[in-house]
């Protein structure tokens, strides 16, 4: 097990990114931009979407032109990391001061959450968040919170007050607990006046406060706080193995990335009961540690601490208690579902213990984050994003519990006041604000020939509808192209890629492994590599009548029997479409090794939609013809040869084909991906066995 500080060692003591010469050209709604990107771009100062940062100066008034004092602060949601300043809300601090004159108690807390528009300054769009009187009751013009690791470590432990002393003595101070809002916003305005050297304070279980008189002096306190605290975590953990060392052993990588690959589609099918999800594994150094530990079994269920960790990861994980690496697969999908079945049972209890007159109805039961000895972390939400942030989360909440088992005892937020954040009402209202997810949201798509014309149309479609899509091609150059493309518009999240041979049969197996650890699992499977040839029977050569099979024929029966497996494991259903050709169906003359193995394609699908059928997997097929645009294949000699077999310039052959088809129409790779978008989504969920034309009508390929 890897002994390593819970913040890597001294080695990994923040050091300070501010540059005077850049802060010297910023106005000061821009330096708090600058300050708060700087705090946000180091996840050992605070994570995804968490903590908050705020600036007081005064602004003329837009009518009178007198000077107003108005607070800076980040808005509801966002991220320090990425936030410009539209993510800041502007409250005028003569009006928010006014919101105690209303305030009777903590039993009105969060009615005073809807007083804060009417302090806006400047018709300012952008809602104040729960933090909002956090920083406007703090008689400082710059505040920092943020939730460092080693800050919440102490924080969490059952020592935190007696610790922050020791390390910081009166510089920075102790408040206990309490769920943000305004009466710990008047517990802060408290302690500033009362202890006018402080520079700053730990909120226990919670996170860190820290001001300064100037933008650049509250950054550098904020590292120096954290600095100090990481240095001591140090030394307590020295010598110590961490979570009181191995009770299990680690599998080796690619023994841990291949039982991962196993696991991921059983899981996913179990966690999506009643909503798609998407998954993600991690098996880092930390994580390793912890789920190999002996300390895991007393630690996990004891919950996270900092409010941030337990609304993205649950207030605790499932931990798989089996050898997973040695259960074959008759026995660990009953043991998989045991599991989960006893986490739905026990989140249901926690929830009926905690519930309030007026709470949220119960949400989803499932575990977010599974953690599996000897292999690592799986963490399922709705979408890859939210997933790999829940893990990071989680990550954090490792981090916590291990500084503060090595510090003093780890302690967890008791279970009723984790269930009042978990179902807060104003956390509530913030979900149903959400947007509704679109239709492909959650499920997991794989193109072959993902590169070429009509498989990136067809990613493009996917993507844009919501799903996560790999793309895997031969051409590794085209590949590196498309993937970049489609990261740029729709982001690493949601995109991956990975070469592949479809006729080899164990990168085909390798590839499906590799989808099964990017997103979890598959829903839609989009068969479409291929190629194209011309030859009169007697000139074509064994060599080519074996490529157009090997390609066409077996190259879709790999994909598909490697994609089936999948989809039964995670027993969701899915649907399975094949790329085939108007000459499916329609002999042509010289082209007798693709018409052919184009038309085994087409009694391929019927078998899969036969042996599918029981499994909820549909098998469905799109036929087009003379798709040119974008198409790798009309690039090279087969357009020269069928511009040849017309009699006409191969520019020409486009209109050739326009004037040959019924409509008089082109058909464009967008057009196939329409079908494809059409037999992938539910609109064809009673579909399955059926053939679709996209050839703009071709009286000949009329299915019969």
């Amino acid at each position: 097990m890897a002994d390593h500080a819970i913040a890597g060692g001294l080695s990994r003591l923040l050091t300070s990114s501010w540059d005077e010469r850049l802060a010297e050209t910023l106005s000061p709604q821009d330096l708090l931009v600058y300050r708060s990107n700087l705090l946000g771009a180091d996840k050992r100062i605070t994570n995804f979407g968490g903590g908050n940062t705020s600036s007081k100066f005064d602004m003329p008034d837009p009518l009178t032109g007198a000077p107003v004092e108005v607070m800076w602060v980040k808005g509801s949601g966002g991220d320090l990391g990425s936030i410009r300043l539209d993510g800041f809300a502007t409250l005028d601090m003569a009006r928010f001061r006014s919101v105690r004159q209303a305030y009777t108690g903590p039993e009105m807390e969060d009615d005073a959450v809807a007083l804060y528009p009417h302090c806006t300054f400047g018709l300012n769009p952008r809602a104040a968040s729960i933090d909002t009187p956090l920083h406007g009751l703090i008689d400082r013009p710059h505040v920092d919170h943020v939730h460092p690791d080693a800050i919440i470590a102490i924080a969490a432990s059952v020592d935190g007050e007696a610790i922050t002393r020791e390390i910081y003595g009166d510089e920075i101070g102790w408040l206990p607990w309490r769920r943000p809002g305004f009466e710990l916003g008047l517990m802060l305005e408290r302690f500033v006046r009362d202890n006018p050297r402080a520079r700053g304070v730990i909120l226990g279980s919670h996170g860190l406060f820290t001001w300064g008189d100037t933008q650049r002096g509250c950054y550098e306190t904020t590292v120096e706080v954290i600095n100090r605290a990481i240095t001591w975590l140090v030394e307590q953990e020295a010598g110590k193995p961490a979570f009181g060392g191995a009770a299990v052993d680690m599998l080796a990588p690619e023994q841990r990335r291949m039982t991962a690959a196993r696991l991921m589609p059983i899981l996913r099918g179990l966690v999506s009961e009643g909503r798609a999800k998407v998954g993600h594994f991690d098996d880092q150094a930390a994580v390793l540690d912890f789920v190999c530990s002996r300390d895991l079994a007393a630690l996990a269920p004891l919950g996270t601490s900092c409010p941030d960790h337990f609304l993205r990861t649950k207030i605790r994980p499932l931990v798989l208690e089996i050898d997973a690496s040695r259960l074959d697969g008759e026995e660990l999908l009953p043991t998989l579902r045991q599991a989960i079945a006893a986490y739905r049972t026990d989140y249901l209890g926690y929830y009926e213990r905690c519930r309030r007159p007026d709470s949220p109805p119960v949400r989803d039961t499932n575990p977010v984050v599974i953690l599996v000895p000897g292999i690592g972390m799986f963490t399922f939400a709705a979408d890859k994003a939210t997933a790999r942030i829940a893990g990071e989360f989680y990550v954090n909440a490792i981090n916590v519990m291990r500084g503060a088992s090595a510090a003093s005892t780890y302690a967890g937020l008791p279970e009723q006041e984790a269930f009042d954040i978990e179902y807060w009402l104003l956390e509530e209202a913030k979900l149903q604000r959400l947007p509704k997810g679109k239709p492909l949201e959650g499920r997991i798509a794989l193109v072959t020939g993902g590169a070429g014309g009509i498989g990136l149309a067809t990613a493009r479609r996917l993507l844009g509808e919501g799903a996560c899509v790999v793309i895997c091609d031969i051409d590794r150059a085209a590949l590196r192209e498309a993937e970049a493309a489609l990261v740029k518009s729709h982001g690493r999240d949601r995109v991956a890629a990975f070469p592949v041979d479809v006729t080899d049969e164990r990168t085909v197996i390798a590839l499906f492994g590799e989808a099964a650890l990017a997103f979890g699992g598959l829903d839609i499977l989009v068969s479409n590599a291929g190629i194209a040839s011309a030859a009169p029977l007697e000139e074509t050569s064994l060599e080519l009548w074996q490529r157009n099979i090997d390609i066409l024929a077996t190259g879709y029966f790999l994909i598909s029997r490697e994609g089936f497996r999948l989809m039964k494991a995670q027993a969701r259903g899915g649907s399975i479409v094949f790329i085939a050709s108007k000459n499916a169906l329609v002999a042509s003359p010289n082209a007798s090794a693709y018409c052919t193995a184009k038309a085994a394609e087409i009694q391929l699908a019927r078998c899969l939609a036969l042996e599918g059928a029981p499994h909820g997997i549909r098998t469905n097929v799109v036929n087009p013809d003379a798709v040119l645009r974008g198409s790798r294949i009309w690039e090279g000699e087969w357009r020269a040869q069928r511009a040849g077999a017309y009699n006409v310039a191969p520019d020409a052959l486009d209109e050739v084909y326009r004037q040959r088809s019924m409509l008089k129409l082109n058909v464009f790779p967008e057009d196939i991906a329409e079908a494809v978008y059409f037999f992938a989504s539910d609109l064809s969920a009673k579909s399955t066995g059926n053939i679709l034309n996209v050839d703009a009508g071709h009286a000949p390929a009329f299915t019969r």
